[in-house]
């Protein structure tokens, strides 16, 4: 033999793989149950059953602390401490039902996954996954969801398994805030078609200002000449502010809306003295023959008896006087205060208020009130274009009660 101590070497080798294992202290531990022995056994299943301990199915091992199986030979050392871990019942709740198991696992998340639940960081599970299992244990596990999130022209998709749309946003990081909204409703379950929508809502006040117009107070007096006034006291106009909040969705103005209006300056009102004294006066033109009791500013149309605004040609008036020259006509809702008296139109001449006319369109139609409005009768074919404000002299004598339109 050219190396004997090779073949020397392997015998030792040999017989020392065959001799038994030293013996070890191992204290063994199941429940309150703790006992010392000096074995030179290293199979856990062994080691618990030659000494009374019956592991059950779903039972497990830890030497040290650590999980060893059951089956398997542990490593050669002075003394150990070998726990049996018995399983205890847990329960198991999904959206798809009820799953009643045993298990000696060490904590939630461990006994899910040897269940054969996948669980990923956005799971839900109650208790935590981490939690030591002590006793048996009801566990809910609500898997994550993949949904969509739609924010204003932005898409995000998340995976949650919150109870909640809004528990579900606030995970990711896009909150409610303030009066923002959501779609389905933050405090709704999540849908279930994934589909969720944010409606980022802003909102501001706007401070608008705005005039408060005076009124008149008019006051008479005999002592003044009628178509006279005196101002006793300028009118001034009020100040507001109005306040109106404006909301705006994904920035989009969708609404106005006016909360308030504060008054910061009230209105002074405008007060007038107007005369009632009748006083005559000459026509002031060149000499005309007349004295006249008031003067004031009408608007004026024209007509004839086959230009009167009606089909066909009218030659009566409202006083059986012919219709034409020298016969003007009122608004019929002043026309008894005015019938028969005598006026002077310069460009026009002398006249008696003889007819009616008007109505609504004359407020509607030129945007004068009634009692401003006088109609220039015209002799067929003679008829002159004079619309436009002029001057009315109002011929004595005066009435004895002065109209309240005159004064």
């Amino acid at each position: 033999m050219k190396n004997p101590w090779r073949l020397i070497c392997w015998l030792t080798f040999v017989l020392a793989a065959c001799q038994p294992n030293p013996p070890a202290r191992v204290t063994l531990i199941d429940g309150e149950r703790i006992q010392v022995v000096d074995s030179s056994e290293r199979m856990p299943l062994i080691l618990f059953t030659k000494n009374g301990i019956l592991p059950g199915t779903n039972d497990r091992a830890l030497l040290n602390g650590i999980l060893v199986p059951l089956d398997q030979p542990i490593a050669a050392a002075d003394s150990a401490h070998l726990q049996l871990r018995r399983a205890v019942t847990m329960m198991i709740n999904t959206a798809q039902g009820q799953q009643i198991t045993e298990s000696s696992a060490l904590t939630v998340g461990q006994a899910l996954s040897e269940a054969g639940y996948l669980l990923t960081k956005n799971d839900s599970v109650d208790p935590p996954a981490g939690t030591p299992i002590t006793q048996s244990l009801t566990i809910t596990f609500t898997p994550a969801r993949d949904l969509t999130v739609y924010i204003g022209e932005n898409i995000l998709n998340i995976n949650s398994a919150a109870r909640t749309v809004g528990e579900a946003l606030a995970e990711a990081g896009i909150p409610l805030i303030g009066v923002d909204t959501s779609s389905p409703p933050e405090n709704d379950p999540l849908p279930a078609d994934g589909q969720i929508r944010v409606v980022r809502v802003t909102e501001s006040i706007s401070a608008a200002y705005k005039p408060i117009p005076f009124t008149t107070q008019r006051t008479e007096s005999a002592d003044l000449p009628l178509g006279q006034e005196n101002f006793l006291q300028a009118g001034i106009n009020g100040l507001a502010v109005t306040h109106t909040r404006i909301r705006y969705e994904d920035g989009r103005e969708v609404s106005r809306k006016t909360e308030n209006e504060i008054v910061l300056r009230e209105p002074q009102a405008r007060i007038v003295v107007g005369g009632l004294q009748i006083v005559l006066a000459p026509l002031p033109l060149n000499g005309l023959p007349g004295d006249y009791w008031l003067v004031t500013e009408m608007f004026a149309t024209v007509y004839s008896p086959c230009a009167s605004g009606v089909s066909g040609c009218l030659y009566g008036t409202a006083s059986g006087a012919p219709a034409g020259q020298g016969i003007v006509a009122v608004d019929y809702s002043i026309y008894s205060y005015l019938a028969g008296m005598k006026v002077y139109i310069p460009g026009y001449g002398y006249a008696t208020i003889g007819d009616t006319g008007g109505g609504p369109i004359i407020e509607t139609a030129l945007g004068v009130a009634r009692t401003k409005w006088i109609d220039l009768g015209f002799n067929e074919g003679e008829i002159r274009d004079m619309t436009g404000w002029v001057k009315v002299y109002f011929l004595a004598p005066a009435p004895a009660e002065i109209p309240y339109f005159l004064k």
